[in-house]
């Protein structure tokens, strides 16, 4: 069946259909990595978008029970150049397409994705439609009257309703989640904590109910300045000296609570191949990142020092309190998928836990 991606600036792409025969709109952006589609799909920080993959095959290892980063997927449409029909791994349960399927996520196959992402890199990220048997002509007009992307609602939509607790280690930290991965808390977990997920909008003192030992900020969707309900809290924790850790979203936000600026990125860092240099060991990283939003150095702060920055554009991927035990990325160091290069920033967190998280978080 054919199948068009009509972008909000007109142009269109022709495909044939995979996954829900239907029709979709959300932002249209594009990932680098050679592997991870499920991992994408079910992440919260793509809600309301649509994937395209750069990498010409998908689908060759099937999908499985146990990369999924959420209870949905998030991701409103996947676009691929070949999608493989036999998949061939023995963890592979169900085919990408049937995965598609399943979980209400429009596709399409056949697409000139190199084309489509030279045009995202030269136009920028944009809102699009995915429609099954359209007139092109009919559907490019229904684009180029879509809305602009975003808005408070993003987060909202993919925060947890109600606290609840996971692990059992003697340490509980507080995570405030934005659209957290499984990853995420499974990497904190390992590490013997006890984690308290919150809702997006909880205060600082349900995040400190109970002398945590330190406090998360996880990563999510949209854009940081819709979120603006959590800086207060985030300014009162900060007021006690608890450790703070923030990932993604959560970095742009301790930002913004701190006096910073955020900037909108044209077609943002989306895959698991983006080099960032650690300024202070002198070492390069390989890592994962997926947002469109970046913290403008020139804002930041007396009191905070870079830590990290991005090798091909130059922008913020890393910060530290020089005072507090706070600190925060822009990548994933959880990965999943991705290399596990920065795996050691959570183990970082845990030191500060372990030093310091005693002593601030009683005051």
């Amino acid at each position: 069946m054919i199948a068009y991606l009509a972008l909000k600036d007109g142009s269109v792409f022709r495909g044939k259909s995979i996954g829900l025969v239907g029709k979709a709109t959300g932002e249209v952006v594009f990932n680098t990595s050679m592997t991870g589609y499920q991992e994408m799909l079910t992440d919260p920080s793509y809600e309301g978008q649509m994937i395209v993959m750069t990498y010409p095959m998908v689908g060759n290892y099937g999908t499985n029970r146990k990369d999924v980063q959420s209870s949905r997927c998030h991701a409103k449409g996947l676009l691929v150049t070949e999608l493989c029909g036999q998949p061939s791994n023995y963890r592979a349960e169900k085919r990408l397409h049937t995965y598609l399927v399943e979980n209400g996520v429009v596709g399409m196959k056949g697409v000139d994705t190199r084309s489509l992402t030279l045009h995202i890199r030269t136009c920028g990220t944009m809102p699009g439609i995915i429609a099954c048997e359209a007139d092109p002509s009919l559907l490019s007009e229904e684009a180029r009257a879509l809305p602009a992307f975003g808005g408070p609602s993003l987060v909202r939509s993919v925060t947890t309703e109600k606290a609840y607790e996971i692990g059992d280690g003697p340490r509980t930290v507080s995570l405030f989640d934005f659209g957290v991965k499984a990853n995420v808390i499974d990497s904190l977990v390992s590490l013997g904590l006890r984690v308290r997920v919150l809702p997006a909008w909880s205060s600082a003192g349900q995040a400190l109910e109970g002398g945590v030992a330190g406090v998360v900020l996880s990563n999510g969707p949209g854009d940081p300045k819709d979120v603006e309900y959590a800086l207060g809290p985030i300014r009162q924790i900060m007021e006690t000296g608890t450790p703070m850790m923030g990932i993604c979203l959560g970095h742009q936000l301790l930002g913004l609570a701190t006096g910073a600026v955020s900037v909108k990125m044209k077609f943002g860092h989306r895959g698991a191949n983006h080099p960032v240099k650690d300024i202070e060991a002198g070492k390069c990283y390989i890592t994962s990142q997926n947002h469109g939003y970046a913290l403008d150095p020139e804002g930041l702060q007396d009191d905070w020092k870079i830590t990290h920055y991005n090798l091909h554009d130059g922008t913020v991927e890393g910060m530290r309190h020089k005072e507090l035990p706070i600190f925060s990325v822009q990548f994933h160091p959880e990965a999943f998928p991705g290399p596990g290069d920065t795996s050691h920033i959570f183990t970082d967190y845990i030191r500060l836990v372990d030093e310091r998280g005693g002593i601030y978080a009683k005051r």
